[in-house]
């Protein structure tokens, strides 16, 4: 869920609003506010924990991946978008397969903005997207903690939070933005939660319908986390969230590290 204040309190957090929503946000600005963080922290004597959901920056920032530094192609951009509108993602999806088979085996095809950085990586640079990221391995220093959850579950905790969200007003907070002139168009806007609401507020469906298409894709994204943390990956060590004893488990886990030496946890 998302952090309170208290919780943002009693424990500094990183790399949180570093943004306004028309700013540009790359994997590449990303590494560099992560590992500046973790030199700050490493510099104090703590304990690093790295928290999220993003498969890719997760493994970027473990796995040290050398990401090039390629300037948005503006008019490829507009090329592809308008192309993924107009015939469907699948259609641009299938043009990354026929020059990065293995970029667009690892990036969701409804995901048209990272398929497009692909494209646009491969491009620019001779060399395909995923040779960017091979041949890697997670810091031996790092314990990789996962939590499972059953389906069922998860979906239902996925709709209680989309439920608190809007009891504790998203609808205004999207309706703030577009006053504060960040209209639906910008690239912020179009994340799960707040492409729905905009679509609300535009009259495309109702409130409900709303609500209903931001569980529904949540649920999506959900299964999508397979594909970058999957459940026989040996690098990982899974969890029952709803475990009465995961606490105390991972807490043994994390206190030893990967290597017996206190190492960072990603849960």
């Amino acid at each position: 869920g998302d952090l309170t204040p208290e919780e943002q309190a009693a424990a500094r957090h990183w790399l949180i609003d570093v943004v306004d929503p028309d700013e540009p946000y790359s994997l590449a600005a990303f590494l560099d506010g992560a590992r500046a963080a973790l030199d700050d922290i490493a510099a104090r004597g703590r304990t690093p924990i790295i928290a999220g959901g993003t498969g890719q920056y997760v493994w970027a920032l473990l796995e040290g991946w050398n990401v090039p530094r390629v300037p948005p192609d503006d008019a490829l951009r507009a090329e592809l978008e308008a192309r993924a509108q107009r015939e469907g993602a699948d259609e641009v999806a299938r043009e990354l397969a026929a020059i990065d088979p293995d970029a667009a085996a690892s990036i969701d095809a409804n995901n048209v903005r990272r398929v497009i950085r692909a494209i646009e990586v491969t491009r620019a640079t001779g060399r395909r997207f995923s040779e960017w990221q091979r041949d890697r391995v997670p810091s031996p220093e790092a314990t990789i903690v996962g939590l499972m959850m059953a389906r069922e579950a998860l979906y239902a905790r996925i709709d209680e939070r989309v439920n608190a969200m809007m009891a504790a007003g998203f609808e205004g907070e999207v309706r703030s933005l577009i006053a504060a002139g960040y209209g639906c168009n910008v690239r912020a806007m179009s994340g799960i939660g707040y492409r729905q609401m905009c679509e609300y507020i535009a009259g495309a469906c109702t409130l409900p319908e709303a609500v209903t298409k931001m569980k529904t894709e949540t649920h999506r994204l959900a299964r999508m986390q397979h594909a970058w943390f999957a459940p026989g990956d040996a690098r990982i060590r899974w969890f029952d969230a709803g475990s009465p004893t995961l606490e105390a488990d991972t807490l043994a886990v994390t206190a030893g590290g990967a290597s017996g030496d206190g190492g960072p946890a990603v849960s």
